[in-house]
């Protein structure tokens, strides 16, 4: 008898099939998408050297005031407008967009639309 998958496995079977090609380099790094039943986070990561540069969230000190009564499309969008805020400060502003095995609808397009209209290019 076969085993069922579930939606999580088969989501993490596509994020490590992309993650063979999506790679972060300092001058260009990731742009990496986690998006839990109720939060979103995003980090902007080197891979070369394995630290996070940036990261964002909604459950962060600063936009848990702002997100107050938004719904979860808006607060990607806050969330993606901040974290090219905090890019830009670091001084990056080119990054490659891991999507994290996540179709690019929703709240991840949302995040990605947010990151864009602040100048963040990928």
């Amino acid at each position: 008898m076969a085993k069922k998958n579930s939606r999580a496995d088969a989501r993490k079977r596509r994020h490590i099939r992309v993650r063979k090609k999506v790679h972060g380099t300092a001058e260009k790094p990731r742009l990496n998408v986690y998006r839990s039943l109720n939060e979103i986070y995003v980090q902007v990561i080197d891979d070369n050297k394995g630290h996070t540069l940036v990261s964002a969230s909604s459950i962060d000190g600063e936009l848990r005031k702002k997100t107050k009564g938004m719904t979860k499309r808006e607060q990607a969008n806050l969330v993606g407008q901040t974290i090219a805020e905090r890019a830009k400060e670091k001084g990056i502003k080119e990054v490659v967009f891991d999507r994290g095995g996540y179709k690019y609808i929703g709240r991840v397009a949302a995040l990605a639309d947010g990151a864009r209209e602040k100048g963040l290019q990928f």
